[in-house]
């Protein structure tokens, strides 16, 4: 409870009581009616489930969500629409937020202070020095903080929840490479401005028809000069509507092959036509575009075999080590590592003769990693040993290999799951949102 409130039941106490003092007291007592005058209580806007939204919360987030805009050059929309985005997304945050507890999903405070280091760092700034910057606007570090552990909370929440959800397969990405230009991909990012008019699995045709109109509706608007930020707060369905619908930048292949077809061509400022997906219609402002190379990686990498093992409760670890090294003295002797490797290994690569393919960098444990560097070709190591066991490693030869397709291959899955993702997170926030109990009262004032 507020500090007002308890103001103002203190003085429905204090009216209820006799007064028992001395005339000369009754100066102290003006005093402290005067002091005490009776404070609106800040009142409730919202119900979510058994949580509440004040007054002041949502005036708060209003002002933010006002500064954001102004700073950004974007003209402010109709005070009560802005006020009603606002809320909505203080009362989807709050769900998440709420169903985070209920699953027992948490951040600590070490993973806080990470996050807080790396923000802090990408500014270019000692920790004391972002604490400072933060107060010159105005920004309390404590408020800060919280608002990082409720961010990072829901990131972990929605990713908690896509994980068994958006798989990609090999097949995809090779799908993916052969319709996209792979020479380009990773290259373009695009900075868009984006309304969203949601379709759900349960709505019937004429729902559907009628999303379909209200996106022309919009659509109709922004062709006629009105300004975009406020025709998002309007109509859009998306969680960035009160802030203008402005999308962080994305590499157009995040997009999908529907969206990148119609914003290749369009110039800084232009529109999209309505475009339907799965989750709904949308409607595209480019913004601005730029270009981020795919660098050629070049790393060294080497074939090794091995033999390998296992300290458990059959083998102790000096069992382990002596029949690692009675394998070693074969080979010494000339015996073929393949051979033995099939005979001995306990790892799954016996059946290879040992034989681990070509290994990049940070591909095994370091105390494996480091023994290899130190091997030329052909030679084997003494028995080392790691968390697995007691190995003997064999190089076989080294080379140097350009992994730039790798590389693609990783950006093409991303693009694809980022895509999968976006579709499933927007229903599924839909269906906390349907399944939570929630009561608006913004009405009640107006």
């Amino acid at each position: 409870m507020h500090i007002q409130s308890y103001l103002y039941i203190l003085l429905l106490l204090m009216a209820a009581m006799p007064v028992f003092c001395a005339t000369e007291d009754r100066e102290d007592i003006e005093e402290i009616k005067y002091t005490l005058e009776p404070q609106p209580i800040d009142h409730i806007v919202a119900v979510v489930n058994e949580d509440v939204i004040t007054r002041q919360e949502l005036d708060d987030a209003v002002r933010t969500a006002i500064g954001r805009l102004q700073s950004q050059g974007i003209q402010l929309p109709d005070h009560h629409i802005l006020q009603d985005q606002v809320l909505e997304s203080i009362v989807t945050k709050r769900i998440q937020l709420q169903h985070a507890t209920e699953v027992g999903l948490s951040v600590s405070e070490s993973e806080i202070d990470e996050t807080i280091q790396r923000i802090a760092e990408d500014n270019r700034l000692s920790l004391p020095e972002f604490h400072t910057a933060l107060e010159n606007d105005g920004i309390s570090y404590n408020k800060f903080r919280n608002e990082i552990r409720e961010e990072m909370i829901m990131a972990r929440l929605k990713e908690r929840e896509i994980k068994n959800q958006v798989n990609v397969t090999e097949g995809e990405v090779d799908n993916y490479l052969k319709t996209q230009d792979t020479s380009a991909i990773g290259n373009d990012e695009y900075l868009l401005s984006h309304i969203l008019i949601l379709v759900t699995e349960n709505m019937n045709s004429n729902q559907i028809q009628q999303r379909n109109e209200r996106a022309e509706m919009a659509l109709a608007k922004l062709k006629e000069g009105a300004d975009f930020a406020q025709v998002a707060a309007e109509f859009s369905d998306a969680a960035d509507a009160s802030k203008g619908g402005i999308l962080d930048w994305r590499p157009i292949n995040q997009l999908g092959p529907k969206f990148a077809e119609l914003l290749a061509p369009l110039q800084l400022g232009e529109l999209t036509p309505i475009v339907q997906s799965p989750s709904g219609f949308h409607i595209f402002k480019l913004l601005d575009r730029r270009s981020q190379e795919v660098p050629t990686v070049i790393i060294d990498q080497t074939h090794a075999r091995h033999i390998l093992i296992k300290i458990n409760e059959l083998t102790s670890e000096n069992d382990a080590r002596l029949k690692i090294t009675q394998i070693k003295n074969r080979l010494d002797r000339g015996e073929d590592f393949a051979e033995l490797a099939k005979l001995y290994s306990e790892d799954s690569s016996a059946s290879s003769g040992g034989d681990l393919g070509w290994l990049s960098p940070g591909d095994t444990v370091p105390a494996f990693e480091q023994t290899m560097n130190t091997l030329l070709p052909g030679q084997t190591s003494e028995p080392v040993q790691s968390q697995f066991g007691w190995h003997l490693i064999q190089v076989v030869e080294r080379r140097t290999q350009d992994v730039s397709l790798d590389r693609r291959r990783q950006l093409a899955r991303q693009a694809i799951r980022t895509r999968k993702a976006d579709v499933v997170v927007q229903e599924w926030l839909r269906e906390l949102r349907d399944q939570a109990y929630v009561e608006l009262r913004l009405d009640d004032e107006r």
